[in-house]
């Protein structure tokens, strides 16, 4: 088994602290993806994963064992950098193979390792090429071949796709869970492209300013985040976030009015623990799907500013009369214009309500039907 566990896990680089206490268990076999914006501290904790940064206090367990001062060649791990970092003048099949050749491993275990590896990978016809002679694409799945040899515990992937255009990106996100669901092994990723852990993941890891925001599967980040920060870091395009106040609490519902919207009060589920009261100030969040369309009546009136056709969707990017940016989701083929003024109706059931620290409120009924699916 090969569980990666930190329990309390700090870095300091002189006085300044980077990672402030992160307790995790990555399971065996779970593909588990660090986001967060820059600076936050991912791709630190995934080097003191690896051994490349020293842990300044705490404990890191790979399987059972304490591997919190072992050595980066001892711990059974493989990293896969942003920057292949192949060497130029070997083929492909030596660039694979050079690891396992340092340490002595017998040409036959090398020969049917590099074999294996370059199979998974659909490379096999690429083994006597050149890095130069290879696209971008071919070039990161020789790095990620490299590290397959090894045969780790775990793989650590460092923003590995960052340097590919977006159709390889694409086409990389498909290849590396297949290779997931093949190998089977842990994998531990980190980038900064939310829309790459909500497809690749088991369980997204949301870190800011070196601590945990939250942990949970891509579906319960985006349908019952903890805080508003989390809300409008997971999903693309953002969630929105609108001013709001409380009118009024009954039967577990917060009513809720919007002042770009007063001839519309909310009733919005809360959590069972959240107490408002008349007159508090809050935010409301929603996604852009969740706007009950463009109807006549009571709503958000909204001017577009800009329409993103993306083909099969579009998204018209607006204003409400409070100077509100506000996204919606709209039909493809016939999606508002430029200028034009619509009413969006807020559908009550999948709002989100934050108070103004930012922490969740409310239970909305996605978070509820995503729990029901899960059990």
């Amino acid at each position: 088994m090969a569980d990666v566990v930190l329990k309390d896990v700090r870095k300091s680089f002189g006085a300044v602290d980077v990672i402030k206490g992160v307790d995790l268990e990555a399971k065996h076999g779970e593909f588990v993806v660090f986001v967060g914006p820059s600076g936050c501290g991912k791709s630190t904790l995934l080097r003191m994963i690896c051994g490349l940064e020293k842990i300044t206090s705490g404990q890191l367990l790979i399987g059972d064992e304490d591997m919190s001062d072992v050595e980066a060649s001892d711990r059974g791990t493989a990293m896969v950098f942003q920057s292949y970092a192949l060497y130029p003048h070997m083929s492909v099949a030596d660039n694979m193979s050079f690891g396992l050749r340092m340490a002595k491993t017998p040409q036959k275990v090398v020969e049917s390792r590099v074999k294996k590896a370059a199979e998974i990978l659909q490379i096999t016809h690429l083994l006597d090429r050149k890095p130069k002679d290879m696209s971008g694409g071919q070039r990161q799945r020789v790095a990620i071949g490299r590290a397959i040899v090894r045969e780790p515990k775990v793989f650590l992937f460092d923003e590995p796709l960052s340097n590919l255009d977006a159709e390889l990106r694409v086409q990389m996100r498909v290849e590396l869970s297949k290779l997931h669901n093949e190998i089977g092994a842990t994998m531990i990723y980190v980038t900064h492209d939310q829309v790459e852990a909500m497809t690749m993941a088991d369980k997204i890891v949301v870190l800011r300013d070196g601590r945990i925001e939250q942990i949970g599967s891509p579906l319960d980040l985006y349908m019952s985040p903890d805080n508003k920060f989390v809300a409008g870091f997971i999903g693309s395009p953002r969630m929105n976030f609108l001013r709001a106040q409380i009118v009024g609490s009954a039967n577990g519902h917060a009513q809720v009015s919007v002042p770009d919207a007063p001839d519309h009060v909310l009733h919005i589920p809360l959590r069972d623990a959240a107490d408002v009261s008349t007159g508090q100030e809050v935010t409301i969040g929603i996604r852009p799907e969740h706007f009950l369309g463009t109807p006549e009546g009571p709503g958000l009136k909204v001017t577009i500013d800009v329409v993103e056709n993306l083909g099969g969707i579009a998204y018209a990017y607006g204003r409400t009369n409070a100077m509100q940016d506000v996204i919606l989701k709209a039909e493809s083929e016939t999606p508002p214009r430029s200028g034009m003024a619509v009413t969006a109706s807020i559908n009550d059931a999948y709002c989100h309500l934050f108070d103004k620290e930012g922490r969740t409120l409310s239970t909305s009924a996605g978070a509820i039907r995503s729990q029901d699916a899960a059990a």
